[in-house]
């Protein structure tokens, strides 16, 4: 009988001479079943295999600190979802006391997925294809930090796929993933802008994104105006120097439509794409 080598409650790889009955991927720190579409395409494509983990079972990956996929365990995910609540925040806050660094914000239920349990991943991500449809753009650069990877993979997936009227399918120039700290995250940048998008996607927690979009400014050519983010993002313009993502869209976590100011995000109720 052959060695596998899974991840253990705390963290750590060890030998075992039976499988592992859900797969994880280690940056996203999210776990699910071996059968997952979305990490089946993520696995296809080339760019998943080295950050590929296995556990024995659910509580052994809760207990490493991974979650569960949005896509394969979709009532695992609202579950663990629901779960989570202001005293998160509040402990978070009072450490940023006591360490002297700024408080950061409470969770919006508008514009932060994981504050609201009864969001409706279907409908945002239904609005930010309207959005970036309604743009014109045909050939797209994806990008995501924590947690976002199932809904870039998501709309990778319909994009992809998705016909105009002249029977042409969408574009996807690449998928990029960003840590949510780095020293310059210049690299995932000149990924993101290569190839000259016609439109950005982005998707994932607003500390990453906030990162990522002041060295876009700082170092290429992108453009806040034609970038469309999903609502964990919209964060960034408070994080953000002032008016770095000035321009950009996206979509509440009940489908409406938020667009990003100098300082502020402003909510728009009319349908997405129009």
């Amino acid at each position: 009988m052959g060695t596998y080598t899974l991840v253990g409650p705390d963290g750590r790889p060890y030998p075992s001479q039976e499988p592992g009955t859900l797969g994880g991927h280690r940056g996203a720190r999210l776990y699910g079943r071996l059968d997952c579409p979305s990490a089946l395409r993520a696995l296809a494509r080339g760019g998943y295999a080295g950050q590929r983990v296995f556990f024995a079972d659910a509580a052994t990956a809760r207990a490493a600190g991974y979650r569960p996929c949005a896509v394969c365990l979709p009532e695992e995910y609202a579950a663990w979802r629901s779960g989570e609540d202001g005293g998160a925040w509040e402990a978070e806050a009072d450490a940023a006391r006591r360490d002297g660094r700024a408080v950061p914000a409470r969770p919006d239920r508008r514009t932060d997925p994981a504050a609201d349990p009864a969001a409706d991943p279907a409908a945002e991500l239904a609005a930010v294809l309207a959005l970036v449809r309604a743009s014109g753009a045909r050939a797209v650069a994806i990008g995501h930090g924590r947690d976002g990877g199932p809904a870039a993979e998501a709309f990778a997936t319909i994009w992809g796929g998705a016909l105009d009227d002249a029977g042409r399918g969408g574009t996807v120039l690449a998928v990029v993933e960003w840590p949510e700290r780095a020293a310059s995250w210049l690299r995932q940048a000149r990924r993101f802008t290569a190839g000259e998008p016609d439109a950005w996607v982005v998707a994932g927690a607003t500390p990453g994104w906030a990162g990522m979009a002041e060295r876009l400014r700082r170092s290429t050519a992108w453009d806040p105006r034609r970038t469309f983010g999903f609502a964990g993002v919209a964060g960034a313009v408070a994080l953000a120097p002032p008016g770095t993502v000035e321009g950009m869209r996206g979509a509440t976590v009940d489908g409406a439509v938020w667009r990003a100011g100098r300082a502020l995000i402003h909510l728009d109720t009319s349908p997405a794409g129009h």
